[in-house]
């Protein structure tokens, strides 16, 4: 079994999304017969995703839990939907997502009495780091299904392989086969003393604020990404950035790299045709978002982590004063 330890990863306790929770098990999902095999099991778990949501259980607190289905539960779907074998857990079971975007909602009724679709992003941060990384990458999987239909070196019809994890070109002339892509992006949490710039999007939820983030671009590394992202977006030079830790964030298929940064000014050069505002906030100040028009990201997100990170280090520092 290939189902690595979180924990010992890294010197960070993991993050939501970053459990994993299966063994990915490439040597079995080669086999042109493992699908088949799979889908007559009645012991498999199905996790369905439609339209970019993933599949929730209605126990609980809403959308604390991944909610996983049975062949009986989805026999109706089978032959026409995207199936894509994801690994097995720790107890050996077998985990196929199943791609139910292609149907109308009223089709899905039948599966309301199960649980209930709903966006991850958007998960309670309850929810267990095996649960959260299945569903992200179910999530992540459809997604690069969707956008791949075509092959990119002939514009023929692609079709899946290898279990679902390749797409291969259908001329025989071409034979391009097409893997899944995870896009880079960088986060930072630039500060200044006892400041960190906070920026926002306009189409992000009212009110909401976050740290600085963009996409790593061809040539260049994640720190230079994490510097230009910032000077692009605020005008702020920002020295000794240093990694942190990263999240999968299947929306729809980013890899977030956290860094931290020292600005050498407070000095804003805001560029609305990138953000919608820029500011600096102190630890003081974030403290009263509460009651105040701001708030922070959803616990769930690698930004919310990188700004809580640095509120305990202010908190630390206080109290050892």
């Amino acid at each position: 079994m290939a189902i690595f330890d979180p924990f010992k990863l890294h010197p960070a306790n993991p993050y939501h999304l970053d459990y994993s929770g299966l063994d990915r098990d490439d040597v079995s999902r080669k086999s042109p017969r493992l699908l088949g095999k799979l889908l007559s099991n009645p012991k498999t778990k199905f996790v369905p995703v439609w339209r970019s949501q993933n599949f929730f259980s209605k126990q609980g607190r809403p959308l604390s839990a991944m909610r996983v289905l049975n062949l009986k539960n989805v026999s109706r779907f089978i032959d026409t939907a995207e199936i894509i074998y994801l690994g097995r857990d720790r107890n050996q079971e077998a985990h196929l997502c199943i791609d139910l975007s292609q149907f109308e909602p009223v089709m899905l009724d039948p599966l309301n009495n199960f649980g209930v679709f709903g966006d991850l992003r958007q998960a309670d941060i309850s929810i267990s780091g095996d649960d959260g990384s299945i569903m992200g990458y179910a999530r992540a999987m459809c997604h690069w299904h969707q956008q791949n239909k075509h092959c990119s070196s002939c514009g023929s019809n692609t079709v899946s392989a290898d279990s679902g994890h390749h797409r291969k070109c259908k001329k025989n002339y071409c034979g391009t086969i097409l893997f899944p892509r995870t896009d880079p992006a960088v986060i930072i949490a630039v500060t200044f003393e006892n400041q960190i710039l906070l920026g926002r999007q306009s189409d992000w939820p009212k009110g909401m604020l976050s740290v600085l983030a963009g996409f790593v671009e061809p040539g260049e590394t994640p720190e230079h990404a994490a510097a230009r992202e910032v000077f692009e977006e605020a005008g702020v030079l920002t020295k000794n950035i240093v990694y942190q830790y990263s999240q999968p964030w299947p929306f729809p298929a980013s890899l977030m790299l956290g860094f931290t940064g020292e600005a050498e000014s407070t000095d804003l050069t805001v560029n609305t045709d990138e953000v919608e505002m820029a500011a600096w906030f102190t630890r003081e100040e974030i403290d009263l978002f509460d009651v105040g028009d701001f708030h922070l990201p959803n616990k769930l997100s690698i930004s919310r982590r990188l700004i809580d990170d640095w509120l305990l280090k202010g908190k630390s520092h206080n109290t050892a004063t």
